[in-house]
């Protein structure tokens, strides 16, 4: 078979990855038959009213709430669909959050709860703990994100923080039956990691969160470390009020991963999977790679079938400068600047959610002509690294990838396509 364009080519495998996840797809199969009795639907995260109308399309108009990100809401018949900020949380989120708790408070054990779960519900489900109000908690987590922190360790924070993470929506709902359906956007899709957990007990402690925000150097106000010098609401593991509650992943990077190389082979490439639960700074991550992907060319000869590298995961990046940027384009100009127009190598980098860092930009395209483009619309690679302007670089030389609302969500999507040399 004829490989297609190279752009083409890598775009099509995002795609194939991230259709693969759509809950429309891929959630009804792990429903139950819908139970007798009061049913709640709750939800949160960037995939949660995509999530809501698949279960409406399975069971029929349903009582709930879900929250999900500005633009995301989907139709629901009975689910109320409310949105409100990511990545950092907004009145809107605080709101619907104590709706949600109410909503959850007195059910008995005959109820039922179905959670709607996936990334961004983390900044979605906002109940600051006692003593630390919405602007302070704004603040910690905006610092988090620039601090370059990895997600299990901001996670972590955010849960000492919350009266609604770590295990506490669960402990809400007691004694009534809960079953959490989730989107995974994790490295090593844990439950207790995906959107901090609200359904999943949690065995760290204020020390931890004081630990992680001194390693790395988030500043914090006053309230906040008088918050965690106190005892936390998080739910720990083995607790009664989880013994109801039975947590599954349903979607994860590692099957959309899958399909990408399946579409891939079909193609003629060779595929070499470098892991879905890839973290690292971006720019870091995209030096190696590069590095690999010069190393195969290298052995690559006329006649050769193409090969992909595929890897997915969460990178971070510290941010420096004041540019616009996320984790996959700074990756893709990371790896513009490393490659430095070596001829042969292709690659996209993208959030499969459609939004990278907090743009609304899924993320980027490199080629062996990026940093020629580059000079003739007057842009240096290097200045835009500098100042995490990934997403202003990109733009400028029309190599951006812009998706709109994906409504799914399983973390980064990696493709660097290797050109045989021509005979």
């Amino acid at each position: 078979m004829t490989l297609p364009a190279p752009d083409a080519f890598l775009r099509s495998l995002f795609d194939r990855a991230v259709a693969v996840a759509d809950p429309m797809r891929a959630l009804a199969r792990h429903l139950p038959p819908k139970p007798a009795g009061r049913v709640v639907v709750v939800g949160a995260g960037k995939a949660s009213a995509r999530m809501a109308e698949a279960v409406e399309a399975a069971w029929g108009p349903c009582e709930g709430l879900v929250i999900t990100r500005y633009g995301y809401a989907r139709p629901c018949r009975g689910i109320e669909i409310v949105e409100a900020a990511h990545p950092v949380p907004d009145a809107a989120g605080a709101a619907a959050t104590a709706r949600m708790l109410a909503l959850l408070a007195g059910l008995g054990a005959d109820d039922f709860v179905l959670a709607l779960m996936s990334g961004g519900a983390s900044a979605l489900l906002v109940a600051p703990v006692e003593g630390v109000s919405l602007a302070e908690k704004q603040a910690v987590n905006a610092a988090l994100l620039a601090s370059g922190a990895p997600i299990d360790k901001m996670n972590t924070v955010r849960k000492h923080l919350s009266r609604v993470k770590g295990g506490q929506l669960a402990a809400a709902a007691f004694p009534a039956q809960m079953l959490a359906l989730m989107i995974s956007d994790v490295p090593g899709d844990d439950p207790a990691f995906i959107g901090s957990g609200p359904t999943v007990g949690d065995a760290t402690t204020p020390a931890d969160a004081r630990a992680i925000l001194k390693h790395w150097a988030v500043p914090v106000p006053p309230a906040v470390q008088a918050a965690l010098a106190r005892p936390s609401g998080v739910i720990a593991p083995g607790d009664p009020r989880l013994a109801r509650t039975r947590n599954h992943v349903f979607a994860a990077p590692a099957q959309s991963l899958e399909a990408a190389a399946d579409l891939a082979r079909a193609t003629g490439c060779q595929v070499r999977m470098l892991g879905d639960a890839v973290e690292g700074e971006a720019r870091e991550v995209a030096a190696d790679q590069a590095r690999l992907a010069q190393a195969v060319r290298a052995g690559l000869r006329p006649g050769d079938a193409p090969v992909l590298l595929l890897s997915g995961g969460e990178l971070t990046v510290t941010r420096r400068g004041d540019g616009i940027g996320g984790p996959n384009a700074e990756f893709c100009l990371a790896m513009a600047v490393a490659l430095d127009g070596a001829p042969g190598i292709h690659a996209i980098a993208c959030d499969t959610d459609g939004v990278d860092g907090a743009a609304e930009v899924a993320g980027a395209l490199v080629s062996p002509g990026t940093l020629a483009a580059a000079r003739q619309a007057g842009v240096s690679a290097e200045a835009a690294l500098a100042r995490n302007d990934a997403h202003g670089f990109f733009s400028r030389i029309g190599a951006q990838v812009v998706t709109g609302p994906t409504l799914t969500n399983v973390n980064d999507f990696r493709a660097i396509l290797i050109l045989p040399p021509a005979g």
